[in-house]
């Protein structure tokens, strides 16, 4: 799929095979962390999985409605063990029925699909084929998730597709205790990763800070003509903001080669953007001219001349 995502079990083929006719054949592989096996899952990655689809789940229940769309192929990975569910709204779309005489038995009995396809997906990410979810299969399956996984897991698919009892619908909120103490370390690893995106953003919250503040110098500076005054750049406070281009970019060694010190250009914008009273010295290319001037002074150059830009008439350009 698009973008890097692809859905659950895409291709729904065993890779451990199936006998003809028979039962799903599951390999085991001793070496896997969690009693998974060869072709299924680890059991902590079914749970993280669990978790995440519970929780869309309870929130789509809780208003009013029902996903129906709990299916391997209906169920994007993105990243590494984030999953989206798809489709969502699609089947309502397309079979909806103003007239039925139920509607709230109609999603009720609906909320209780997406409970058992909650359960067969667990199976089959279990047992690692679609295969192994079918009724015909589901003896074996259950078994075999008996045999390597937790019992809580044994419990959970247990109860994810037994019938409901007479007057009292399941509810996703039943599996809770059976997540436990799981849910912490999904919720640990949701902090660890919003605290990472967090960093990141941060980062580029300072990139675009300092872009402005680039921005507005490369609109102020060496500007060929600004209301019919070709030399607008080069007087006033625009021209301390020309030397202090120079002063950031422009500087160069002993020796003559251009100084490339990025730390350098990053101090003195962040210095520029809190207009700290800090005094550089400014000097002319030629030499002849010394200036020193705070930070201070030249943010108030630069958001004056900026503003004169932006508050500008409308000029007729000379052609060339």
């Amino acid at each position: 799929m698009a973008n890097g995502n692809h859905s659950l079990l895409d291709d729904g083929r065993s890779p451990s095979g199936t006998g003809a006719g028979g039962p799903p054949k599951f390999a085991i592989n001793n070496g896997a962390a969690g009693g998974s096996a060869s072709g299924g899952l680890p059991e902590s990655l079914i749970w993280t999985y669990v978790v995440q689809l519970s929780s869309a789940l309870r929130a789509i229940h809780a208003a009013g409605m029902a996903a129906r769309t709990m299916d391997p192929s209906k169920i994007l990975i993105f990243g590494k063990s984030k999953l989206m569910i798809n489709c969502c709204g699609i089947v309502d779309v397309l079979t909806f029925d103003a007239n039925h005489p139920n509607m709230m038995a109609l999603i009720q009995h609906q909320q209780q699909e997406d409970l058992v396809g909650l359960g067969r997906l667990v199976v089959a990410l279990a047992c690692g084929t679609l295969q192994a979810a079918m009724r015909e299969s589901l003896p074996a399956s259950m078994q075999f998730i008996a045999q390597h996984y937790s019992p809580d897991m044994k419990n959970l698919v247990t109860h994810l597709l037994a019938h409901p009892q007479q007057g009292r619908p399941k509810s996703i909120n039943d599996i809770m205790p059976m997540i436990g103490a799981r849910f912490y370390a999904q919720l640990e690893a949701a902090q660890m990763r919003n605290d990472l995106l967090e960093n990141e953003l941060a980062k580029e919250i300072e990139n675009g800070r300092l872009f402005r503040l680039l921005s507005k110098l490369g609109a102020i500076n060496e500007r060929p003509e600004y209301n019919l005054d070709p030399a607008w750049s080069e007087t006033g406070d625009r021209y301390l903001l020309k030397l202090f281009r120079d002063y950031l970019f422009h500087q160069v060694t002993e020796e003559g080669k251009p100084w490339l010190d990025l730390a350098h250009v990053v101090q003195c914008l962040n210095k520029l953007d809190a207009g700290v009273p800090e005094k550089i010295q400014l000097m002319s290319r030629d030499g002849e001219n010394v200036l020193v001037v705070s930070y201070s002074d030249l943010r108030r150059c630069m958001e004056t001349a900026f503003k004169e830009l932006q508050g500008a008439p409308p000029t007729v350009h000379r052609s060339i």
